[in-house]
């Protein structure tokens, strides 16, 4: 049984920080890719940022360096840490996993397949 579970979403103001936390099962941390992914309101889901087993990160065009994604594996946690939020920055955010090792440059431009495993989410709002 394999699962993610997010937390840390919340309410801040612009210019704030976050830290998201995604607890997931141990056999994920062995192969495969994580990423985050956002959807806002009547917007389509985009990639946030996503990391290879060998630790190869990329991040969405619109992040532009205020986000930053890392994993423990010893903990099995990923996190985004995400700096100078900004309203446009409000969404659900979602961690996932596949255990196929796609190119995370690829995942975040949208031109992998879908992830086979989903969290439930976490609410970011930023105002």
């Amino acid at each position: 049984h394999v699962q993610l579970v997010e937390s840390g979403g919340g309410s801040v103001q612009a210019g704030g920080s976050l830290k998201l936390s995604c607890a997931f099962t141990r056999s994920m941390s062995i192969s495969g890719c994580m990423g985050w992914f956002r959807q806002g309101a009547d917007k389509e889901r985009e990639g946030v940022a996503a990391i290879e087993m060998d630790g190869t990160l990329h991040y969405g065009y619109s992040i532009e360096g205020r986000f930053a994604i890392s994993r423990d594996s010893a903990a099995n946690t990923l996190y985004l840490q995400m700096n100078n939020l900004e309203p446009g920055d409000t969404a659900m955010y979602y961690c996932a996993h596949d255990y196929e090792a796609y190119d995370s440059q690829a995942v975040v431009l949208g031109l992998s397949p879908q992830f086979a495993y989903w969290g439930q989410g976490t609410q970011v709002t930023v105002s």
